[in-house]
């Protein structure tokens, strides 16, 4: 892939993280209904405060991002975030999905993006 294509791509995502991450953490806008199904689900993780730490790692995903630095640490943390999302969607949202795997889509190139920074722990 073009490393202008990945630059772009690397901003893009990292206003996106920085922006539902901060909303995870100020609700400055509402997030959309969710299923009746996942209830619990959403309870548990509100109440746990679980939902406060995703948006902390988004947003801190998303600055590493725009700075440049730290951010092939941050993409691998990221990545549990990513899957839990799919698996979410997968299980109580399917209609949302196309969030969940652009999600994981862009983590997934920026995990390539970084590729070279991976190979000492890989090799």
């Amino acid at each position: 892939m073009s490393s202008k294509i990945l630059m772009g791509l690397r901003f893009v995502f990292a206003l996106a993280l920085l922006f539902f991450g901060l909303n995870k953490l100020f609700h400055f806008i509402d997030p959309p209904a969710s299923p009746e199904a996942s209830w619990g689900y959403w309870k548990e993780l509100t109440a746990s405060n679980t939902m406060s730490l995703v948006g902390v790692v988004e947003a801190l995903a998303g600055v590493t991002l725009i700075l440049n630095k730290y951010a092939a640490l941050m993409m691998v943390i990221l990545m549990s975030v990513s899957v839990n999302a799919i698996l979410y969607h997968l299980a109580f949202d399917p209609k949302g999905m196309p969030m969940g795997i652009a999600l994981l889509v862009l983590n997934i190139a920026m995990l390539y993006n970084y590729k070279d920074k991976y190979k000492s722990m890989l090799g």
